[in-house]
């Protein structure tokens, strides 16, 4: 059986965070799946056994989030949202089952990971499968004209200054949510320096990190850039 070279019982041992980590008897090459437990039920996700680009991996932001976002569920009434770096694209199906939500999947311009989603979103019983972009940052994004009004991520802070980089949605109203909003969950220990260069990455280019509990964050344009802009 192909054991995944990463996972989170392995990376982040003795966090709150949790996943049942049962894996099945039956594997494909390159592939491992496990069973994860989110809230109210248990998915089935296949992962890489190794992605070069992390696509194998399920942060433990991911189940944090989750929790985070049922018990604000309002929140995500009537949104339609996008998800980056959605990797194996277990938060975007049971975001979808949960509350039948309107979103997209969007991670590297590969092949390999939007096959995967659509896969696991199939074994979950969700047809049909959850949209999906391919996108590098630092890419122009594929899509001119978009119109979501929620973006979503979770443990996307290894990669600081493509994070920096991307054009994040404008807003000028405080949390709860405006439309547009971005809201990322990080759990991912990466270390003090690292989160403080992020952080004031985030200042010096105009914008404003709100925390909103459980490291759940609304980043969007400063009040100043807001009415400048």
């Amino acid at each position: 059986m192909d054991i995944a070279l990463f996972s989170p019982s392995s990376l982040f041992a003795g966090s709150d965070d949790s996943s049942s980590e049962e894996e099945r008897s039956e594997t494909h090459e390159n592939f491992v799946e496990r069973k994860h437990q989110f809230p109210g039920m248990e998915l089935l996700v296949r992962e890489f056994s190794f992605h070069q680009l992390n696509a194998n991996l399920l942060w433990p932001g991911t189940f944090a989030f989750a929790e985070w976002l049922v018990e604000h569920k309002q929140w995500l009434e009537g949104r339609r949202v996008l998800e980056l770096g959605s990797g194996t694209g277990a938060l975007a199906i049971f975001l979808r089952k949960s509350f039948k939500l309107d979103i997209t999947t969007s991670d590297y311009d590969d092949v390999e990971i939007e096959e995967n989603i659509a896969y696991n979103c199939r074994v979950n019983g969700v047809t049909p499968v959850v949209p999906h972009i391919r996108h590098s940052w630092g890419d122009v994004f594929p899509n001119p004209n978009p119109d979501w009004d929620l973006i979503i991520a979770s443990d996307i802070l290894l990669y600081n200054e493509i994070m920096l980089s991307f054009p994040l949605p404008h807003a000028s109203d405080s949390c709860p949510l405006t439309r547009p909003a971005f809201l990322m969950s990080w759990r991912r220990r990466i270390g003090k320096e690292e989160e403080s260069l992020f952080f004031t990455g985030c200042k010096e280019a105009g914008l404003e990190v709100e925390h909103l509990g459980s490291r759940v964050y609304c980043i969007k344009l400063s009040s100043n850039a807001s009415q400048s802009s």
